[in-house]
């Protein structure tokens, strides 16, 4: 981790816009890729609020026509990836803008493969495994977590086998985001919160992955902090547009963190759990990360006391089994504050389902990363102490 500053590294994103605003450039991009039909992916919930028309309205003022594709779930699914490919091809589209969450999002950056690769989604799981980038996509995020509109993965459910696979390459990272907090203010308190804590794993994962290093640590401490000092806020008051800038601007540090880093046995165990379960991603998250954290810590205790700091919490002095328990209750009352307090019986895990899910996780990429090697039977012991 964080290895010698003389090492090569590299480090990609996006080009992004950030600010009240930033979503009325959508036209200019769309002009910039040279684009006069676009494929349009948002979801009921976004069209609902309101900022799926005020985006077709903008492309519509610039004599960009929008072909409207909305038919995505929360865990977007392979047949709506390859339902929106077919619509792309047969409307003869020139580039996508995605409005919504990362669920949007990650349909978004599938279709655009599917379309240029000609190839099925899942036949594109894995790291580094998509040849030709998709068509040009613009990211306009309505949520504040997932960081999809700069991250190089895309994480899209299988059907027939219950789980979320993950694509990992540079080829899925968006040309353009265009990050406006005032479209995440229609976020409901739930909604706001799990997205939150998504974030904060996204930071915490990065820092301590065994490919972090200099630039990653930056913005995954100041992710921590931001997400530290905001959240709640975000949480009690809604329409609060400097809170919800401050945790837009946490998530894209976070996700400008683990995109370059990659995660952890957080996010591989939460793919398992959300694609078993059609859970939100979010929420999988909260519940397994101050378990995770608590097994990993002593693989790197330096850096779990520099996430307590992050956090506010004090662990100086304190020896590494003490400050580890800190650390976890402090993550814990993170959580429980944000009001995600459920455990995983609660939504309905039982006993019988860790094995699997364990072997599920066991063969996510995300896995690769973490500090501490974990077996399938860690990961199945971890399950059960967040049951």
């Amino acid at each position: 981790m964080s290895g010698c500053l003389s090492e090569l590294r590299k480090f990609v994103a996006p080009e992004f816009v950030f600010g009240q605003g930033a979503s009325e450039l959508t036209a200019r991009y769309a002009l910039n890729f040279e684009a006069r039909r676009v494929l349009l992916v948002s979801d009921p919930g976004i069209m609902e609020a309101g900022w799926t028309a005020k985006v077709a309205d903008n492309l519509r003022g610039a004599g960009v026509e929008s072909v409207l594709f909305d038919a995505v779930s929360a865990n977007p699914r392979d047949t709506e990836v390859m339902a929106g490919a077919d619509v792309y091809r047969g409307r003869r589209c020139e580039a996508i803008v995605a409005v919504g969450g990362g669920s949007a999002m990650d349909c978004a950056k599938g279709i655009g493969v599917v379309t240029t690769n000609k190839a099925h989604i899942l036949s594109l799981e894995g790291v580094d495994k998509v040849p030709v980038p998709g068509p040009p996509l613009i990211c306009l995020p309505t949520t504040a977590g997932s960081a999809a509109e700069v991250s190089q993965f895309a994480i899209i459910t299988d059907t027939t086998r219950k789980v979320k696979i993950a694509i990992v390459s540079k080829t899925m990272i968006p040309d353009t985001a265009l990050l406006d907090p005032e479209l995440t203010a229609s976020m409901p308190p739930y909604l706001t919160a799990c997205t939150g804590l998504d974030a904060l794993t996204h930071a915490i994962e990065a820092y301590v992955s065994n490919a972090s290093f200099a630039i990653t640590d930056h913005f995954a401490l100041a992710s921590m902090r931001r997400v530290a000092a905001n959240l709640l806020q975000a949480i009690a008051k809604p329409q609060d547009l400097t809170a919800r800038s401050e945790m837009l601007l946490a998530s894209l540090e976070a996700g400008l963190a683990f995109s370059n880093a990659i995660l952890g046995a957080v996010h591989a165990m939460a793919h398992s759990l959300g694609g078993l379960f059609n859970l939100p991603h979010g929420e999988c998250n909260a519940l397994l990360l101050p378990h995770v954290v608590g097994y990993n810590f002593s693989a790197c205790p330096k850096r779990f006391r520099d996430v307590g700091e992050a956090l506010g919490l004090s662990l100086t002095g304190l020896p590494d089994e003490e400050a580890r328990a800190v650390l976890v209750a402090g993550i814990e009352e993170i959580r429980r504050a944000a009001g995600v307090t459920r455990t995983l019986s609660d939504i309905g895990v039982r006993r019988s389902d860790l094995a699997q899910l364990a072997a599920n996780a066991a063969c996510d990429p995300c896995l690769l990363t973490n500090p501490r090697k974990a077996s399938a039977k860690d990961l199945e012991r971890i399950y059960e102490e967040a049951l």
